[in-house]
């Protein structure tokens, strides 16, 4: 058989063809490779150069590549957060015309990282907290757009900085299953498994001495169980209501958007006698301030990320002269808006020089900036300017944290 290339991106064979198919991954020569720290994984998995591309490569049966690779492009279809499929490669065989293995190509997710690299330095147990919530929140997306992950843990996962919270983004999809809708048996079978795995991961870190002492493996394979029950309980529960107190409704979706979920379909009834309304959000999408921030202003950011530039934008608009809302003749919110990238936000993240961001993206530097302004600010009792809190950022925070802040990824 010849070798073979299935791509999403038309851009991507020709440089795939540079590499070096006819070695099992495991000899590929250092010049292909890229030193990234990588997760526990069943397969041989190796980070590489594509052109200016760095692309995770993944060894496994043909059938299985293939599967994963769909569900894959299924998954990003959706808009859920997931690595991103480039390739399955088949055909490969050695100098002597050995077959080897086909392998599975997925973009490097900048920024990311798999957990046990997040555990080289003791972890604060309010830390391990937020890494259970997004994972709680990528998990309550998964099941509500039908996806079975049939093994969800932290080792298939990685985590992104999402303004002083975690972005869990899924890693492996090779056990999933998608399907018009989840039954509750399949949902509590996800979450037994999780809370089975991620205790045994801990168990595992605590083996190590890399797991802080207060904390207990057992009670944080819990806690995913019940995050994961709360928000699935906000997300999807009937509220009944009093029948003229609409209002009531749009708190209920004010509160879905506060937790950074739309409601693109309801149900609302009114009872046969007329007493009550029920409200049931039918179909409710993750990313509402996301939305919002890039429909407003064309940056593309983290949830979170998004909900805080969002906060700032609104407070820096109130300062403008020709902000005036319902005012026919004040300036749009969308004019507005594009002033403000233009003027306040890409100037400030420009003013930190490139070599200091590490995996830092636009959004988490600015929202970084932010923090050390109110830092400032609540030292010197009094509002200390974004152009000062700029410079002493640079000078004394940046240095220091320079070695975290490099580029890592996961498989």
């Amino acid at each position: 058989m010849a070798l073979q290339i299935s791509a999403t991106n038309p851009e991507h064979p020709a440089l795939l063809l540079e590499l070096p198919w006819h070695l099992p991954l495991e000899e590929w020569p250092e010049r292909y490779l890229v030193p990234l720290p990588r997760g526990i994984s069943r397969h041989v998995v190796r980070y590489a150069h594509a052109g200016d591309e760095v692309i995770a490569v993944k060894e496994l049966a043909e059938r299985p590549a293939l599967r994963e690779y769909e569900l894959l492009r299924d998954l990003d279809r959706l808009g859920i957060p997931s690595v991103d499929p480039l390739a399955v490669v088949t055909g490969r065989t050695d100098a002597e015309g050995t077959a080897l293995e086909p392998v599975l190509i997925t973009r490097h997710l900048r920024g990311s990282q798999p957990y046990r690299s997040m555990f080289e330095t003791t972890m604060r147990p309010a830390t391990m907290h937020r890494l259970m919530d997004a994972l709680a929140v990528l998990l309550v997306r998964l099941h509500l757009a039908g996806f079975a992950w049939g093994d969800c843990s932290l080792s298939n996962t990685l985590f992104r900085r999402d303004a002083g919270a975690y972005a869990a983004y899924l890693v492996d999809a090779e056990t999933g299953d998608l399907h018009p809708q989840l039954s509750t048996g399949q949902r509590e079978y996800d979450l037994d498994l999780a809370r089975v795995n991620i205790s045994g991961e801990l168990l595992d870190l605590e083996a190590s001495g890399a797991l802080h002492p207060s904390v207990d493996p057992i009670e944080f394979g819990m806690e995913i169980c019940a995050r994961y029950r709360g928000l699935w309980k906000e997300l999807t529960r009937t509220s009944v209501y009093p029948a003229g107190k609409y209002h009531y409704i749009e708190r209920r979706i004010r509160r879905l958007n506060d937790l950074g979920f739309d409601v693109a379909e309801m149900q609302i009834e009114h009872s046969s006698n007329g007493d009550t309304v029920t409200f049931v959000p039918k179909v409710v999408d993750a990313g509402h301030h996301q939305r919002q921030l890039l429909r407003l202003t064309g940056l593309d950011a983290e949830e979170n990320q998004a909900r805080r530039l969002l906060n700032d934008l609104e407070s820096w608009m109130a300062t403008q002269d020709d902000y005036a809302p319902g005012d026919p003749l004040a300036a749009r919110p969308e004019v507005l808006a594009h002033r403000w990238v233009r003027d306040v936000f890409r100037p400030t993240v420009r003013a930190v020089p490139l070599e200091l961001r590490g995996s830092m993206d636009a959004a988490e530097i600015y929202h970084e900036l932010l923090e050390h302004r109110w830092y400032l600010s609540e030292r010197a009792q009094q509002d200390i300017g974004l152009d000062t809190a700029v410079e002493d950022y640079i000078t004394n925070i940046l240095p220091k944290a320079r070695e975290t802040l490099q580029p890592t990824t996961a498989e």
